[in-house]
């Protein structure tokens, strides 16, 4: 098995490999959107939440969109042709990519070489010029260019779905 990458400085180290430009901030420990805004709300760009779920038939799903939006979880469900979705058990977050409940970032992508979670960003969220994640830790905040995060996902193997949680439609490129 590949080793996981628990450490923000190899994560870090890996984004300077891949030639994007970051910048992290150090702050207490955060555990929700809110906490979060409390140390991070004059960070510019868009501010991000992700989300661990798993599907009725043992699919796994990386949601990841503005801190702000509101979901309805069985019209995400529909949106991406799964069955009934819900949050993922923390022991599941832990094997599959490698951190703790509160530092679930798209960052974490880099612990699933079997590609068993499937990214879903949200397209309003692309649309911000920066965005801002943990950096496999609740405590810091990285911000790169939202052209980059593409990058980093497919750089490590991955493929993700863009998805305009607005419309409902899915971009399958």
């Amino acid at each position: 098995m590949p080793t996981v990458i628990h450490d923000r400085g190899q994560l870090l180290a890996r984004l300077g490999d891949l030639g994007i430009a970051y910048e992290t901030v150090d702050h207490p420990a955060v555990f929700t959107v809110e906490e979060a805004q409390a140390h991070t709300a004059h960070l510019p760009g868009g501010h991000c939440k992700s989300l661990f779920l798993k599907d009725k038939k043992g699919g796994l799903w990386l949601l990841v969109c503005l801190d702000r939006r509101r979901l309805d979880m069985n019209r995400l469900a529909k949106t991406i042709g799964s069955p009934r979705l819900s949050f993922g058990k923390p022991e599941l977050l832990m094997e599959v990519l490698g951190i703790t409940p509160g530092s679930v970032t798209p960052f974490a992508l880099i612990n699933d070489p079997e590609h068993r979670v499937q990214p879903l960003l949200d397209k309003a969220m692309l649309d911000h010029e920066l965005l801002n994640y943990h950096p496999l830790t609740n405590e810091a905040t990285t911000t790169i260019k939202s052209a980059d995060l593409p990058v980093f996902i497919k750089a490590i193997g991955h493929e993700a779905r863009v998805i305009d949680l607005d419309r409902e439609e899915i971009d399958r490129g």
